[in-house]
C-alpha cells in the first residue's frame, strides 16, 4: 500500500508523516504519535471515547481518516495542560469526583471544552446535549455535569462576566 504524506497540527506542534491512507485519526494519534489519551472504545462513534477537537470542534475520531484532518489543528486531552497546570476543566472533574475509571473522561473533557469555547454560559440542558455521544459506562453523568457547570461559573468569574 502506498503511503501518503499527512500534514497536520496535533496539540500546537506540526507533523508531516507518511502514513497508510486508510488509518483512522485515532489510529494516527495513538500509534503515530504516541498520545493515547484518546481512546478507541467501540471504533462505530457511538461512545465518544474517541473524541478529539479538530477546528474548534468535537469529533469522533474513529469515524475520520486521518487524512481528513490535512492542514487542521487538533486538539487531544494531552494538549489541554497549560505548562505544568492542568485545564480548568480537568481540574473541575477532579474536584468534583467526575471521573471513575477515567475511560470517558478524556472525550467527555474535550466535548466540554468546545460547548464552553462556544458558549461559556450553557445550561444544565445544553451540557447534556454537549455530551450526548459521550458514553460512561460507570454511569458519573450527574457529577460529570456538574463539574462542567462549576468550571462555566468559575470562568464567568474569572473573567468577569
Amino acid at each position: 500500500m502506498l503511503k501518503e504524506r499527512l500534514k497536520i497540527f496535533v496539540n500546537g506542534r506540526y507533523y508531516e508523516i507518511d502514513v497508510d491512507p486508510r488509518i483512522t485519526l485515532v489510529e494516527f494519534l495513538r500509534n503515530e504519535l504516541g498520545l493515547t489519551g484518546t481512546k478507541e472504545g467501540c471504533g462505530y462513534g457511538v461512545c465518544g471515547a474517541c473524541t478529539v477537537i479538530l477546528q474548534g470542534k468535537a469529533v469522533k475520531s474513529c469515524l475520520l481518516l486521518a487524512l481528513h484532518a490535512m492542514n487542521k489543528e487538533v486538539l487531544t486531552i494531552e494538549g489541554m495542560r497549560e505548562g505544568d497546570n492542568l485545564h480548568p476543566l480537568q481540574e473541575a472533574f477532579l474536584n468534583n469526583m467526575a471521573v471513575q475509571c477515567g475511560f470517558c473522561s478524556p472525550g467527555m473533557i474535550l466535548s466540554a471544552k468546545a460547548l464552553l469555547d462556544e458558549n461559556s454560559d450553557p445550561s444544565e440542558e445544553e451540557i447534556r446535549y454537549a455530551i450526548v455521544g459521550n458514553l460512561c459506562r460507570c454511569g458519573g453523568y450527574v457529577k460529570i455535569v456538574d463539574a462542567i457547570l462549576k468550571c462555566a461559573e468559575e470562568r464567568r468569574r474569572d473573567i468577569g462576566t
